[in-house]
């Protein structure tokens, strides 16, 4: 295409560079002819003498634009399911018998007598009453007045006037007319076939065991609640002491769950995976160029300078000092006697020697041989041949048609009238008239050779 451009460029140039060829009967000028000869042969001669008009011819270049239709390739996608065939390694693991032998200690146990001597110590408790006196304090708690100042922040809001300038835009909206390419889409729907799989329910009936069971009603004794007993003080007799026995005995019904199991038929649904075929549209596109008009706006903004007036506020703050009062509290302790009674043990010890025999273990250690046996495990391969489904994606080719616009070059012949003057042309020597002897160059149709 660059190439085809090229040679019709060449060719334009070389058309208008050409030379300019005169108008006249036959392709034939009158540069060569005589005033007289041309006067007797009519009005159109004699005026095209005087004037000396002449025409040259100019070729113009006009594009034309012509529609033509090219073939696309476009590619479809498709996905399809092919086998593919695979070994596999599968490992077994085998185990072998082996013996060895081992030494295992035997541990024996004995006893020997020992006697010794200890000495046992013999305690003995007893209680002796003493008096003491304790200081025990008594706190008391008064109030008295006590005078304070305060300072109270007392605060006021005053406002004055401010001027200020502002500046206020102002917007002018004005709006031209802009030629643009806008394209429009033009779509087409065509249609390919595509596979897809959908899952078949498949119901079936099974029986599976069910966890059932009932309620029994039985009896159990538990004891009663616990009671407040009084009993005298094993450490002090004169005194008794509170403790918590457990009442009497009560019979209570209890329910428990006995369970069994009950066969039970149920319903099972599964999924079948099924392929099926179906026609899929598709919808291509393409942009089709076209010329249009719209107003875009141009706005201009000037500010305009404005003087306006506002309140500010402003606070003053006065202090005023402030007399009060207050209940301030204060404890007073004063030290209160009191005798008090209490029992102090006191332990007496004495040793006593007993003779004391015991058995002291010991350990012997002798060492068994024993045989033992263990299971080695190896591995063995071997290969398995499967095969499985691979999804594989696969493009399609087909030929769309595209309608495109290209520019053609045109040549187009006009001519243009020039005025010039030839005096070389009124002093040749042409024959008087029509009748008489032509000039050497004339022919006879009144022009030049």
């Amino acid at each position: 295409m660059k190439r085809l451009m090229v040679g019709v460029a060449a060719a334009v140039i070389c058309l208008l560079q050409s030379g300019v060829s005169d108008a006249g009967l036959l392709g034939l000028g009158y540069s060569s002819c005589g005033t007289e000869a041309c006067d007797s042969c009519g009005d159109f001669a004699a005026a095209k003498c005087g004037s000396n008009v002449k025409y040259r011819t100019v070729r113009d270049v006009v594009w034309d634009q012509q529609q033509y239709t090219s073939m696309r390739m476009v590619f479809d996608r498709c996905t399809e399911k092919v086998p593919v065939s695979y070994t596999r390694n599968v490992y077994t693991t085998n185990y072998r018998n082996e013996n060895y032998t081992v030494c295992r200690p035997v541990y024996e146990t004995h006893y020997r007598t020992v006697q010794h001597k200890v000495c046992k110590p013999v305690v003995s408790t007893t209680w002796k009453t003493v008096n003491y006196t304790v200081k025990k304090p008594c706190y008391k708690t008064c109030y008295k007045d006590v005078c304070y100042t305060v300072c109270k922040p007392v605060f006021k809001t005053c406002y004055r006037t401010q001027c200020y300038t502002v500046c206020k835009p102002t917007y002018q909206t004005t709006y031209r007319d802009e030629c643009y390419t806008a394209y429009r889409m033009e779509t087409q729907t065509c249609y390919r076939d595509a596979c897809y799989t959908v899952m078949k329910p498949v119901t079936t009936t099974k029986t599976v065991p069910v966890n059932s069971g009932r309620w029994e009603t039985y009896t159990k004794t538990v004891p009663g609640p616990m009671i407040q007993k009084c009993v005298p003080d094993p450490c002090n007799p004169c005194c008794t002491k509170t403790i918590c026995c457990p009442g009497p005995c009560r019979t209570i019904c209890c329910k428990r769950w006995v369970p069994c199991v009950v066969q039970k038929q149920i319903t099972c649904t599964r999924m079948v995976p099924e392929v099926c075929y179906k026609r899929v549209p598709y919808t291509t596109c393409r942009r089709v160029p076209y010329t249009a008009t719209r107003k875009v706006p141009h706005t201009t903004c000037t500010f305009v300078r404005e003087t306006r007036t506002k309140q500010v506020p402003y606070t003053t703050c006065v202090i005023q000092r402030e007399t009060r009062t207050k209940k301030v509290p204060y404890t007073t302790c004063t030290w209160t006697t009191e005798c008090r009674t209490k029992r102090i043990p006191h332990t007496t010890c004495t040793m006593e020697t007993h003779c004391v025999s015991r058995k002291i273990p010991y350990t012997t250690c002798r060492m068994v041989q024993q045989t033992l046996t263990k299971r080695i495990p190896y591995t063995t391969c071997h290969q398995v041949c499967e095969t499985k489904m691979v999804t594989k994606t696969r493009c399609i080719p087909r030929c769309v048609p595209v309608c495109k616009t290209r520019s053609v070059p045109r040549i187009v012949c006009r001519k243009v009238a020039i005025a010039t003057c030839d005096v070389g042309c009124c002093e040749e020597s042409c024959p008087p008239s029509c009748n008489a002897p032509m000039a050497p160059g004339c022919n006879a149709l009144g022009g030049c050779n």
